[in-house]
């Protein structure tokens, strides 16, 4: 099956605010949306949040649900992409980690994909307890004191959870989001 319409029936968000790595946003975004799927970037506030781009602010992104407008319930899946300030931005905000707790239920879980530093939303809402990730290697400590096993892999996926290190993975890290979105849900 083609990646065309293979998720054709799903809906996505993307979790970000200012200081997101533009490419870890912008590639799953449109990888997701030539699937098929329909993608909301969901940030703190209305409007735009600017990307940053190596070493200097990229360009901005539309915002288009406000988390005061969202659920977890409301989704098929969750992207949370890295970047140094936006992850660390969005875990000092209830709103924000209680909505990437609601991805992760008691029997089955939805898909969550988090690459670079976007791992330490998931170390913020007490979800990596037991699974194996990876991320940027300047948070691996973050990660274990969370509970998780880190690897250093391209990609990894464990029972839903899809976790890459850097922009360069991110080829690895899209087909696997797609691939995990595409099974559905995931026994926790």
């Amino acid at each position: 099956m083609s990646n065309v319409h293979k998720l054709a029936d799903k809906k996505v968000a993307i979790l970000a605010t200012d200081g997101f790595e533009q490419s870890e946003l912008l590639e799953p975004l449109s990888a997701l949306q030539e699937a098929g799927a329909s993608v909301d970037v969901v940030s703190l506030k209305a409007g735009k949040i600017r990307g940053w781009q190596k070493d200097d602010w990229g360009d901005e992104v539309d915002v288009d649900k406000t988390l005061s407008e969202v659920a977890a319930d409301d989704y098929n899946a969750l992207v949370l992409p890295g970047g140094l300030f936006n992850p660390d931005i969005l875990r000092t905000e209830p709103n924000a980690v209680k909505f990437v707790k609601g991805f992760f239920g008691q029997a089955e879980i939805k898909p969550v994909a988090a690459i670079c530093h976007g791992p330490w939303m998931l170390a913020e809402a007490g979800v990596l307890e037991g699974r194996t990730v990876t991320s940027y290697p300047s948070i691996q400590t973050d990660v274990k004191n969370a509970g998780a096993t880190w690897v250093d892999k391209e990609v990894v996926v464990d029972h839903g959870l899809v976790t890459s290190r850097n922009p360069n993975d991110l080829p690895a890290f899209n087909s696997k989001l797609i691939e995990e979105i595409a099974e559905g849900r995931h026994a926790a």
